[in-house]
């Protein structure tokens, strides 16, 4: 089952809003957005560190122009309906506003929220459970998954790839050889790692020494932030750049908490019709109409290790206010429910990880935190969104 709060909807519009705003100020040119994405990814904007390319995909605009095609051709499902971007969509932040969890080909059901691409070529560990470890490999999973992109294999990908007579002329230009396995997660690791959205206001104020760059409570939430809330412990923050986050893998209380609730459904449910208006209804009709839950023990399922239970790793706070919904299957909506979740203690069950603990946040300091949060996000969205809409999709 998935959610749609209004207040969400709201918010989402906002957010697209505002996008839209910023990339009608960045109009990216046809002839040469791939030369200032790869200036972007050979550089390192405020707040980030320098990307680490691999030794043997170093980037090229003939990557990165690749790569974007690849990334946006519906032909690359089974049935060309779906591509990357359709779950991971430009002006929505690279993620998905609308669905708390994924859906694939012919609406199958994923379990888990889309997480943003944004500044992605910086992460050592992929996926929220850390499954895998380079751009290069991570798209074979999508492209292969039966509730993704359901291709039999990777290989009948390969061989469309090369029956295209645009791609041929592509592949030779990047690689100077035909499409294969390993040249398409080239190409989309070189785009994605042009993807960079850094500068944000923290990063002017607290890198770039600009004081006026963020408000007061700005500031006064930077303090909560890296004291009394000790969100910093696990989303760190360096001398002179921060990704905002370990790498590592954690148990909130979060994931264990979800599962209580698949185990113990409600009867009934709120359902908000219209502002103000909310209806009862029962959880049977839903439940009728929609896929069985499945449990989801994070990064157990990659190593089967029981002491990776309900782990999953350390999102990065950047951009989140246009990276809605939030957690790893995207249950809350809002990131006032996230802090009073966090600030509450998690779900103080006994096996989360002890530095989630009740925070004692007032409500002034809960809205302090938050501006601090809302000052994280780009300003460099709408280039990034002009550039990824250079030129149509193929989906056909």
């Amino acid at each position: 089952m998935r959610q749609l709060f209004l207040p969400y909807i709201i918010a989402s519009f906002l957010n697209w809003a505002v996008s839209a705003h910023a990339q009608s100020q960045c109009i990216a040119d046809a002839q040469d957005w791939s030369e200032t994405a790869l200036k972007r990814s050979l550089s390192a904007p405020l707040g980030l560190p320098p990307v680490l390319h691999p030794y043997d995909n170093s980037p090229s605009v003939a990557k990165i122009e690749l790569g974007r095609k690849l990334f946006f051709d519906r032909r690359l499902s089974i049935n060309r309906t779906m591509s990357c971007a359709m779950c991971h969509v430009p002006e929505q932040g690279f993620t998905n506003w609308e669905l708390s969890t994924a859906i694939g080909v012919e609406g199958r059901s994923l379990k888990r929220n889309s997480p943003s691409i944004l500044n992605v070529g910086h992460l050592n560990v992929l996926f929220h459970d850390g499954r895998d470890h380079a751009l290069e490999t991570q798209f074979i999973g999508p492209l292969t998954a039966r509730n993704e992109m359901a291709n039999p294999s990777a290989g009948y990908v390969v061989t469309l790839l090369n029956k295209l007579p645009e791609y041929a002329l592509m592949f030779e230009d990047a690689f100077e050889a035909q499409a294969s396995l390993d040249r398409i997660g080239m190409a989309l690791g070189a785009y994605q790692r042009s993807v960079l959205a850094g500068n944000s206001p923290f990063d002017q104020w607290h890198f770039g020494g600009d004081e006026a760059a963020v408000s007061a409570d700005v500031k006064r939430g930077f303090q909560i932030f890296t004291g009394k809330g000790n969100c910093s412990a696990c989303h760190l923050i360096g001398d002179d750049h921060a990704l905002f986050t370990d790498e590592r893998f954690h148990d909130t209380g979060y994931a264990q908490l979800r599962d209580i609730e698949r185990q113990n459904p409600p009867t009934s449910i709120p359902v908000q019709v219209a502002p103000g208006v909310v209806h009862e209804m029962a959880f049977s009709k839903i439940h009728s109409v929609s896929a069985k839950r499945e449990a989801d023990l994070g990064r157990y399922e990659v190593t089967e290790d029981p002491a990776d239970r309900w782990r999953f790793r350390t999102p990065s706070l950047r951009n989140l206010t246009v990276t809605p919904p939030y957690m790893h299957d995207g249950h809350f909506s809002t990131l006032s429910e996230v802090i009073e979740f966090y600030n509450q203690g998690g779900s103080q069950i006994s096996s989360q990880d002890p530095r989630i603990r009740p925070l004692g946040l007032t409500g002034v300091e809960m809205r302090d935190l938050e501006a601090f949060l809302q000052s994280l996000t780009s300003p460099d969205l709408g280039c990034l969104i002009s550039e990824a809409r250079v030129s149509p999709p193929d989906n056909h």
